[in-house]
C-alpha cells in the first residue's frame, strides 16, 4: 500500500516576512497578516507536523534523491560509465574529474541539502512553542534531527568542512564560516544520538517512509565507520541487528521492485508515487499540493530511455563468473544489470542492442550492450510505455545487507576476522544468491588483508549502483587498500573532495572566516 498521510501536506517551510511596497512615504516595513512567519506559525503539533513533512518534501525532491543526489554519488564512483554523448556536460565533468565550482549539478545538491537543514532547524527551534501534544512534538523534533544529521553527512563527505547552522537563519547577516570536518561530524553524531533515543522503531501503514530508530542507528554506524571509529560503529550497528525487525529477503531483486517496497530488508526508503501522467518536478523543490512526487531515476538510467549512465566495465567484470574460473556465476549480476537478450515487460519482450541508446560494454572480453536493472521498471513495461516514464519506485537508502557488510568491516578492522567472514557469508547465503561460502579459491580469507579484499569485492557486487561506492572509495583510499586508484583521473590533494559551489563563495562573506579556505584545495 502506497498512501502516506504526511505527503498530503507538503508545504514550504522557508518562511520570511513579505515586504509591502507602495508609493507613499509611510512605514514600508509591514508584514502581510496572511503570511505565515516564525512568530505566528509552528505554535501547535499540527503545524509542527506540516513543517516536518516539508523536510521529507525537500529530501525526496529532484535536486536531491529524486535526481541529482544519485548522479553526484554515482559520478564520483567507479560504478558507472557514460551511456554516450547524450550525457549532459555538467554531469560528464563530474564523471571525468573536470568539475568546476560553477557546476550546476553540485550547486543544486548543495542548495537542496541546506534547504533540508533550514527546514529541520525550523522544526527543532519551534519545540518550546508546542505544548498541545508532547508525543507528536517529540517525534517531529527527532525526525528533524535525523535529517539535519543526514544532510550534514552528505555535505561533509562530498565537500569536507562546511558551514554549520543549528538555528533558523532569520536575517541576512547570519552567515557562518566553514568549520573543520571533525566539528561537522560532532554535530552529526550529536543529532543522531538524540534522534535514536526518541524515534519509533516502526510505523503503521499510513506513515511508512518516516525515519525510525533503526534508520538512525544504521546512519550512526555509517558515520562512525566513515570516521574510522570501528568500535562505535559496531555498537550502533549491533542495535540494528539486535532489534529483530530486519532480515535479508530471499529474493535479491525484491530490494529494487515497486511491488516489494518496505520489505524486511529495507531500513530507510525515499517514497515516490507514479500518478500515471509522466509528471516530474523539474524545479526540484518537491513542494506544492499538485507537484509530481515521482523520481526520474528510471528515465535517466533505463536501458530503453535516456540511458545516461551505464555500469562500468570494471563493475560488471567484478562479479564471480564461471568464465573466469569461479565455481558459479553470481546470480546478483542478472538482477543488477540488463544485457542484450534479457527479457522484460513481464517476459513478453526481448531486449536488443538497437533498443539501448549509446555505448557498449565489454564483459569477459565480449562486447555487448549492458544497462542498469536496479530500480528500473521496464520489468513490467512495454518498450513504448518505458521510453519516457518518471516512476514511483521508492529509492532504498539503507538496507539490512549494508548493515551486515559494515559490521564485517568493523570486525575485520578490530581484528576479528572470523566474525567478519561470518557476516560476509550471511550475504552470500541469501536463498536466491547461494554463492559458495568464503574461503573460495579466488578469495581466501586467512588474514586481515585477504578478508579486506573479499569484503571489498562482496560489498561492490552486493551494493553496486546504490550510491554506496563513493564513500567506500573515500574511506578505503585513506587506508591504502587500492593498489591503483579506482578513479582514473584521481589527483591527490584535489579529487578527494568536490569544489565548494561558486554561488556559496560569492554569497557568503564569512565562508573563509573560520580559518578554512573558502575553496577546497586544487580548485
Amino acid at each position: 500500500m502506497k498512501k502516506f498521510t504526511y505527503f498530503n501536506y507538503i508545504m514550504a517551510a522557508m518562511l520570511s516576512a513579505a515586504m509591502l511596497t507602495t508609493s507613499c512615504t509611510k512605514d514600508l516595513d509591514k508584514t502581510n497578516p496572511s503570511y505565515a512567519t516564525l512568530d505566528n506559525y509552528f505554535k501547535n503539533s499540527a503545524e509542527m507536523l506540516k513543517g516536518t513533512n516539508a523536510i521529507y518534501s525537500a529530501f525526496h525532491a529532484g535536486n536531491l534523491i529524486g535526481r541529482e543526489w544519485f548522479f553526484v554519488h554515482d559520478l564520483r564512483s567507479d560504478d558507472v560509465s557514460s551511456g554516450g554523448g547524450q550525457l549532459e556536460v555538467p554531469r560528464a565533468q563530474i564523471l571525468n574529474g573536470a568539475t568546476s565550482s560553477d557546476n550546476p549539478v553540485l550547486g543544486s545538491v548543495w542548495r537542496g541539502l541546506y534547504t533540508v537543514i533550514h527546514r529541520a532547524n525550523t522544526v527543532i527551534g519551534s519545540e518550546p512553542n508546542v505544548t498541545d501534544n508532547d508525543e507528536v512534538r517529540d517525534q517531529c523534533v527527532a525526525q528533524a534531527k535525523f535529517f539535519r544529521a543526514w544532510a550534514y553527512f552528505e555535505l561533509v563527505t562530498l565537500w569536507g568542512g562546511v558551514p554549520v547552522y543549528t538555528t533558523v537563519v532569520s536575517a541576512p547577516d547570519q552567515f557562518q564560516p566553514r568549520v573543520a570536518e571533525d566539528a561537522v561530524y560532532t554535530q552529526i553524531i550529536k543529532d543522531l544520538t538524540e534522534a535514536v533515543a526518541v524515534l519509533k522503531p516502526t510505523y503503521g501503514t499510513s506513515d511508512l517512509g518516516r525515519v525510525t530508530s533503526g534508520a538512525a542507528n544504521a546512519m550512526l554506524g555509517r558515520v562512525h565507520l566513515q570516521k574510522g571509529d570501528y568500535a562505535a560503529a559496531k555498537e550502533a550497528l549491533l542495535k540494528v541487528t539486535g532489534a529483530g525487525l530486519y532480515r535479508l529477503v530471499d529474493n535479491y531483486i525484491d530490494n529494487f521492485l515497486e511491488e516489494t517496497e518496505f520489505n524486511a530488508e529495507s531500513i530507510w526508503e525515499a517514497v515516490y508515487f507514479d500518478r500515471g501522467d509522466n509528471g516530474f518536478d523539474w524545479n526540484g523543490t518537491g513542494d506544492g499540493a499538485g507537484t509530481a512526487q515521482s523520481t526520474i531515476r528510471n528515465q535517466e538510467y533505463s536501458p530503453v530511455a535516456w540511458r545516461n549512465l551505464i555500469p562500468s566495465n570494471k563493475f560488471i567484470n567484478e562479479f564471480e563468473n564461471t568464465a573466469t574460473g569461479a565455481p558459479k556465476t553470481d546470480p546478483r549480476f542478472s538482477n543488477t544489470v540488463y544485457q542484450t537478450g534479457d527479457r522484460f515487460n513481464n517476459d513478453a519482450d526481448v531486449l536488443t542492442d538497437a533498443m539501448q541508446n549509446g555505448n557498449s560494454s565489454v564483459l569477459n572480453g565480449v562486447t555487448k550492450k549492458i544497462s542498469w536493472r536496479k530500480f528500473m521498471i521496464i520489468y513490467k513495461q512495454s518498450l513504448s510505455a518505458a521510453s519516457y516514464h518518471p516512476g514511483g519506485n521508492n529509492q532504498r537508502i539503507i538496507r539490512y545487507a549494508e548493515v551486515l557488510l559494515m559490521l564485517a568491516e568493523c570486525e575485520n578492522e578490530l581484528g576479528n576476522t572470523g566474525a567478519a567472514v561470518g557476516y560476509l557469508n550471511q550475504i552470500r547465503s541469501r536463498a536466491s544468491v547461494d554463492m559458495p561460502a568464503y574461503p573460495t579459491a579466488q578469495y581466501p580469507v586467512s588474514n586481515k588483508q585477504q578478508v579486506t579484499r573479499a569484503l571489498m569485492h562482496e560489498k561492490w557486487v552486493e551494493m553496486g549502483g546504490e550510491e554506496i561506492r563513493n564513500r567506500d572509495i573515500l574511506r578505503w583510499r585513506k587506508k591504502g587498500y587500492f593498489t591503483t586508484d579506482p578513479l582514473p583521473y584521481f589527483r591527490a590533494n584535489r579529487d578527494e573532495l568536490l569544489p565548494i559551489p561558486q554561488q556559496e563563495i560569492d554569497n557568503n562573506p564569512e565562508l573563509g572566516a573560520g580559518g578554512i579556505a573558502k575553496q577546497n584545495q586544487g580548485y
